[in-house]
Order: C-alpha cells, then sequence, then structure tokens
C-alpha cells in the first residue's frame, strides 16, 4: 500500500482536467496528496485499494473542485472603508475623494491588515490564488499577510510617473521599486512577484515598454489597467494619435506574459492585436456594473475567450467589486453572457466554472501547477458543503447548481498545498473575532485622518 499525507473524499470530484474520467466528474472520488502535491485522483474504491493515508477528509455529501483564481483583486486601501464609497458619484470621485486620501491616512499596519482581510474573504469562498492588482506602500506587509493566510498568489508595487499625480516617481525609481519586490518574492514557495503598473494612461512610454522588458528578464508577467471606461482611448488618442492596445503593441509590450486589467473599451483591431500577441485579460463585471462602466454595450470578453483569447475573472476592489467570490462572479458572467446576446445557448454554467478555475489558472499563467485536480499539481483542493437549503434537492449536474443557486458561502473546506487554509468555514491561521476588533478600530481611524467622516 503506498501511504500519503491525505485523502480527500467527496461525493462528486469535478476535477476540471479534460484527461480525467467522465469529462471531469467522479462519482465517489477522492485525491491523494503527498507533501502538497497531488499524487492520485480517481474513484475512492480506488484509491483506498491502493492508498493509505495519515488522515482522511471529507465526506459523501461533499463536492471537490479545484481552488478558484481570482485574477485581479485590490488588497490595500478600500478594505478598511469597505462599502463606504457611494454608488452615485461621477466618475473620477471615488479615485479622488476617497482611495487617494485613504491610501495616504494608511500605516504598514493598514496595508498588512487590509490585505489579510481580503485574502481571509478569498479563502473562505473557495480562492487559492490571488492577482494582487498593486499596492501602493509595504508591499512586504502585503507578502506577510499572504504567508499568514496560507493562499498563493501574486504581489505587485504599483508604479507610475506621471508628473502632478500623487507618488509618482521617474521611470527608474519606479523600475527600481518593482526589481525589490521582485527580489521580495524570490523563490517564494506561495507568492511570485509581477511586475505592475497603474496603467490607463499614468505610465509613460518608456515606463511601460521597460516594465515589460523587465518582466521578460525576471520570467515572470506584467499587469495593468487598461479602458475600463472609454476614459483611456480618448486620452491615448488625445496623446498619441492610437487606441491604448494599438499604441502598446506598437510599443513592444504586447506578449504572452501580460495580463490586462479590463479591456472593456477595446475595438475590432485592438481585439485582434491582444488576441495575436497571446495576451490575456482579467474580466471584473460586478465592478462594472456598480460603477456603470457600460460593460453590457461595450465589453467583448465573451467574444474574445470564444476567439481563443484567455480570460480570467477577477473581483476587484472591495469598493467596485465589494465582494470577494468568484463563484459570484462566475454566476454574472454567465448571466451577462447570455443576456447581451439574447441567447441563452452562448454560455454555460461549465464555461463560467471553467473561466474560474483552469482558464484563470491558464490566463495568469499558472497552470502548470494550479487551476485543476490532476496528478502533479498543487493539492489546492476545495470542499463544498452541500447539506444547506440551496442544495436541496441535489441536482444531477452540481455545476449548474454550484454557479446559478450558490456561491462562495458554501465552501466548508480549503487546502492549500500541504496546509490546510479554512476548515468548517473558518480560516485556521487567523482569529477572526480579533480581526474584526483590529479592523474595527483601524477603520475608524482612518475615517478620521482620511476626512471621510
Amino acid at each position: 500500500m503506498d501511504r500519503v499525507d491525505t485523502i480527500v473524499r467527496a461525493g462528486t470530484v469535478i476535477t476540471m482536467d479534460g484527461d480525467s474520467p467522465a469529462q471531469g466528474h467522479i462519482v465517489d472520488g477522492a485525491i491523494a496528496v503527498r507533501n502538497g502535491v497531488i499524487v492520485d485522483v480517481g474513484r475512492a474504491a480506488d484509491i483506498n485499494g491502493r492508498t493509505v493515508a495519515d488522515r482522511y477528509l471529507g465526506t459523501p455529501d461533499d463536492i471537490a473542485i479545484p481552488g478558484l483564481i481570482n485574477a485581479h483583486q485590490h488588497l490595500t486601501g478600500d478594505r478598511l472603508i469597505r462599502s463606504m464609497i457611494p454608488d452615485d458619484l461621477a466618475p473620477g470621485r471615488a479615485i479622488f475623494e476617497w482611495a487617494v486620501p485613504t491610501h495616504a491616512a494608511h500605516r504598514p499596519d493598514d496595508d498588512e491588515l487590509s490585505a489579510t482581510l481580503s485574502l481571509v474573504e478569498a479563502a473562505t469562498n473557495g480562492i487559492t490564488f490571488t492577482v494582487e492588482a498593486g499596492t501602493v506602500a509595504h508591499p512586504e506587509r502585503v507578502l506577510a499577510a499572504f504567508e499568514r493566510v496560507g493562499v498563493g498568489g501574486t504581489l505587485g508595487s504599483w508604479g507610475w510617473d506621471v508628473a502632478g499625480e500623487p507618488w509618482a516617481g521617474t521611470v527608474d525609481e519606479v523600475l527600481e521599486r518593482q526589481r525589490v519586490m521582485l527580489a521580495l518574492t524570490e523563490h517564494h514557495p506561495l507568492v511570485g512577484g509581477w511586475v505592475t503598473l497603474v496603467g490607463h494612461d499614468l505610465m509613460s512610454d518608456e515606463l511601460v515598454a521597460a516594465a515589460s522588458e523587465l518582466a521578460i528578464e525576471h520570467n515572470t508577467h506584467l499587469t495593468f489597467h487598461l479602458s475600463p471606461t472609454s476614459s483611456d482611448p480618448e486620452q491615448y488618442l488625445a496623446r498619441t494619435g492610437e487606441r491604448p492596445a494599438t499604441h502598446l503593441d506598437r510599443l513592444g509590450v504586447l506578449g504572452p506574459h501580460v495580463l490586462v486589467a479590463h479591456g472593456v473599451y477595446l475595438d475590432d483591431d485592438e481585439v485582434q492585436l491582444i488576441l495575436d500577441r497571446e495576451s490575456a485579460l482579467a474580466y471584473c463585471p460586478w465592478a462594472y456594473l456598480r460603477l456603470g462602466q457600460g460593460v453590457t454595450s461595450a465589453g467583448r470578453h465573451v467574444e474574445f475567450r470564444a476567439r481563443g483569447g484567455r480570460v480570467a475573472l477577477g473581483c476587484d476592489a472591495e469598493n467596485a467589486g465589494d465582494a470577494i467570490d468568484i463563484l459570484a462572479t462566475a454566476a454574472l458572467t454567465a448571466g451577462l453572457a447570455k443576456d447581451v446576446a439574447v441567447d441563452p445557448t452562448v454560455f454555460t454554467a461549465h464555461d463560467a466554472l471553467s473561466m474560474a478555475t483552469i482558464e484563470g489558472a491558464r490566463a495568469c499563467g499558472v497552470a502548470d501547477t494550479r487551476g485543476s485536480l490532476a496528478v502533479g499539481k498543487r493539492a489546492d483542493i476545495v470542499l463544498l458543503d452541500t447539506t444547506g437549503p440551496e442544495w436541496v434537492p441535489r441536482s444531477p449536474d452540481p455545476v449548474l447548481q454550484m454557479i446559478w443557486a450558490s456561491d462562495g458561502r458554501c465552501v466548508r473546506d480549503v487546502i492549500v498545498g500541504d496546509r490546510d487554509v479554512v476548515r468548517d468555514g473558518r480560516p485556521v491561521a487567523v482569529d477572526m473575532d480579533e480581526l474584526a476588533i483590529e479592523a474595527q478600530a483601524a477603520h475608524d481611524r482612518l475615517v478620521r485622518d482620511a476626512g471621510l467622516g
């Protein structure tokens, strides 16, 4: 008998692995884990017949899925003033009247606290890999939050070089900050450093071209915000005579290493360029709806995916997307796709779950280790509790029920590698009662110090 650390058992194992039995659905399945890596996936009876474990996790009522991928999440700033920014502000006011003062009032402890809160919510909703959208300051404290919670992801230190903007730097200063951040995460087992710019039209041609070269040099990725509204195309056209993606491609920026956050306002040529260069998009539909940015009339993410493009789902900032819940985002993605096309056949719950897992991992360049339950991959495993009323009666298609009837709140247990991160719906390494007290105190102080009260 082969000995492993853990055998995870579930009534249904949804592998999201095209090479697994039953198109990725294994009834009465199990996953064997040794040293944080999946070493066997199949029917529980078969695995139990050849394997013995130090511990067993899961019940016949559970559904096991791969850890979910969040491709765009702000971990600092807005979290500590969550759901305070009004939802009826004119474009730009939320940034300059709320977000900028909040970041300015942040202390180093606030960055770690904010990131810890965000990653705890992510983990308890089944998200095991998060692309950080960039922190203004103290990336080492954000890294500490990743380590404390126990989930994986990317670390980014925001940079922009447009004169007159808050915290702007020279090209050399911004690039040096990126190098420091990359050194901080070198060989880290959980978190990889990404070159991260604020994007929009807040980066000079020199900066964005050099940032792309830096990412390639370090075999990592580059991410930045682009065209969530019509503002970026208008500004690029005024400054360069070209639309954003067209201009960035002429600079040699685009490539498989690039993850463009948003990309709502892309024209035909830009869509084709991003497809040709094999860059990816991070799609955050809750944010576009909350901010009224026109995704239903301008967004082309589903078309981009249908044409072979890599698209991942993101939740954005807590005052844009509010909830860090990729399953809820997946349901919205499916609903918008059907409704915009006025065609229920164009997109399914299965497509949505694929975007939340293996397709998201591909878009983020981590599909070799994450995104599916397959032998040799990291054991990022999520167990869904199906004893709640939203699961009664049980559908013969668990994906339909997961996407349309449930959300991240049905997550009970989460394993990331060789570590239990969530047990019985609660974070293992973080005392939520203490964290809530600390967060409320920080919130009250930030509101006062930032003049938001």
